[in-house]
């Protein structure tokens, strides 16, 4: 829903949106509206003026239809999009309490609050290291993002002539030592304001031998992001997206429960039936549907743009199908959309 209000816009301010906390008598927030109605009648130029008194009044005839403001507030967007000549008057309560009253006619219309309701709060910093490499990351819903890639040099451990051992072992501890601060220091920009948003639960370090308990014990990190990182380094072998996907699913265990995992989990069992042919893995549109109807879908797998999203949402949910909507920053994304039509199921039992 966020996406397709995103596309409205208009060149002037005329686009209403309007939020109403919980507990806000409906009457209030109509004489609120009939005010700036009231008002807009002295917009100068005639257009302008006729498009935010419909949003108003549009508003104004909905909110009439509503006797009492639902738990976690009311949402309403009203206007019309210049580009198409389409109009809207859309009210939702929001999956949070709406915390403060917010109307605003404008060029577009204000969406970042319910952003805020729906960001992804799972969120996990991804560190690989070693001697002279590193990638962060970022484990954020069902995907992976590449933060930073970072490349230092450090010459290897045998000595050069002319250079006593101690000297040149110094050296090479020096420039590990500053690799390590500037791999640190680039962590700390990319994920400290995850943290101070609340939303960063942990951060995982891996990488080859013993190059990542060396960085994980120092303190290279801000202290905060420090005491985050979870106890367990994770053996990697790689470095860019390879790595950090390598690094999650070797940290299974300690983030089982998180999304990416959930979804990876999910791909992998509609493979392994698909490849075994065994009648579990099932496809096509209208042969899901009907399995949703009879209860039989385990798990169901959707890209976010299929046509039909919101009627399988609301057939796994009657019938307790688990469900994992992917977005094209997955992987599987594409596959799935052009091969199977952007939905897929694992069955709980044969259906003939």
């Amino acid at each position: 829903m966020i996406k397709d209000l995103k596309k409205w816009d208009a060149h002037a301010t005329t686009l209403l949106s309007l939020y109403i906390p919980p507990g806000r008598p409906v009457p209030d927030v109509i004489n609120v509206l009939r005010q700036e109605l009231s008002v807009a009648g002295n917009i100068k130029l005639k257009q302008t003026r006729n498009r935010v008194q419909a949003a108003l009044q549009a508003a104004i005839d909905r909110l009439t239809k509503i006797p009492k403001v639902p738990p976690h507030g009311l949402v309403l967007f009203s206007g019309e999009n210049e580009k198409t000549g389409d109009t809207i008057t859309l009210v939702i309560e929001p999956p949070e309490p709406v915390k403060v009253f917010f109307y605003r006619t404008d060029k577009f219309f204000h969406l970042e609050f319910l952003e805020n309701m729906i960001t992804e709060n799972d969120v996990y910093g991804l560190i690989v290291i070693e001697r002279d490499e590193a990638t962060v990351g970022l484990l954020k819903g069902n995907t992976i993002r590449v933060l930073d890639e970072i490349e230092g040099y450090i010459p290897g451990k045998h000595s050069r002539g002319g250079w006593s051992q101690r000297r040149y072992d110094r050296i090479i501890e020096e420039l590990t030592k500053d690799f390590f601060k500037s791999v640190g220091e680039k962590a700390t920009n990319h994920l400290l304001p995850y943290l101070e948003e609340g939303r960063l639960k942990g951060i995982l370090i891996g990488g080859p031998g013993y190059t990542k308990l060396d960085f994980a014990k120092g303190d290279y990190l801000e202290y905060r992001l420090k005491e985050l990182t979870l106890p367990k380094l994770i053996d990697v072998s790689d470095q860019g997206e390879p790595g950090l996907k390598e690094l999650v699913m070797r940290a299974e265990d300690l983030i089982k429960e998180h999304s990416y995992i959930k979804t990876q989990k999910a791909l992998e069992e509609f493979n392994y039936h698909l490849s075994k042919d065994d009648g579990l893995a099932l496809y096509g549109e209208n042969e899901i549907k009907k399995a949703l109807e009879m209860g039989a879908v385990k798990t169901l797998i959707i890209t976010d743009d299929h046509p039909e999203l919101e009627e399988f949402l609301k057939l796994a949910e009657e019938k307790g199908a688990e469900v994992y909507v992917i977005s094209d920053e997955v992987p599987d994304y594409m596959w799935i959309k052009k091969t199977f039509g952007g939905v897929v199921a694992v069955l709980r039992y044969l259906i003939y």
